[in-house]
């Protein structure tokens, strides 16, 4: 199967199966997502979830969280991944905000890119959400869904899979596509057991093609 007829099939697939996905963080306002987007590195959402209701009650704005400590921000997220370091990347973020950025979440990836736990990956995704961006943000669904499908071939980073991706996928449906591939990771490609019986584009996805001859 040629590339770019994968591309057409897997995305007219998706349109029809999932045309409004959306992210499954809770949030409110940019300086919610923000936020929930730096928990959720290498955590759940569902976790994530469960965690900002208080932190938000008691940090409502970059201004309240940028007059306390990492301390006093780890005790509302000491349940997440990594609470040491992402207690003190949100203290430091919420500072840069109020100092450089008049307390509100800059809509320029690269700016955003300044703020500490900021990467990449999460402005791309605050860019996608928020602003509709035609960014394509790769985390490990979408790293592995991409890869396993065949819509890259040996990319070795997320980079890689950023750049093919925004290539083959019209630009105007990569806020979406985003969603779709984080989405068809989470429950049906599984990176240990995915459910290819019932996947809707098994028919076209090089891992089960390669699956059914080896059987």
């Amino acid at each position: 199967m040629r590339v770019k007829e994968r591309y057409e099939a897997v995305i007219a697939y998706f349109q029809q199966a999932m045309p409004t996905a959306e992210s499954e963080l809770h949030f409110e306002n940019p300086w919610q997502l923000l936020v929930a987007v730096v928990l959720s590195a290498q955590c759940t959402d569902k976790r994530v979830n469960m965690t900002t209701p208080a932190l938000f009650e008691a940090f409502p704005t970059p201004e309240a969280m940028a007059a306390v400590s990492a301390e006093e921000i780890f005790p509302y997220i000491r349940s997440i991944s990594y609470p040491n370091n992402k207690a003190k990347h949100l203290a430091a973020a919420a500072r840069m905000l109020c100092t450089e950025f008049g307390g509100q979440v800059p809509d320029d990836l690269e700016q955003l890119q300044r703020l500490p736990g900021v990467g990449r990956k999460t402005a791309n995704v605050l860019g996608a959400v928020l602003w509709n961006r035609e960014v394509m943000p790769v985390d490990t669904h979408v790293f592995r869904v991409a890869e396993r499908i065949g819509l890259t071939t040996g990319s070795k980073t997320p980079l890689q899979t950023e750049l093919t991706l925004s290539k083959q996928i019209p630009g105007h449906l990569l806020p979406v596509a985003h969603h779709w591939l984080i989405l068809h990771g989470r429950y049906v490609c599984l990176a240990r057991a995915p459910k290819c019986a019932s996947c809707g584009i098994s028919a076209w996805c090089r891992y089960y093609a390669k699956s059914r001859i080896e059987r």
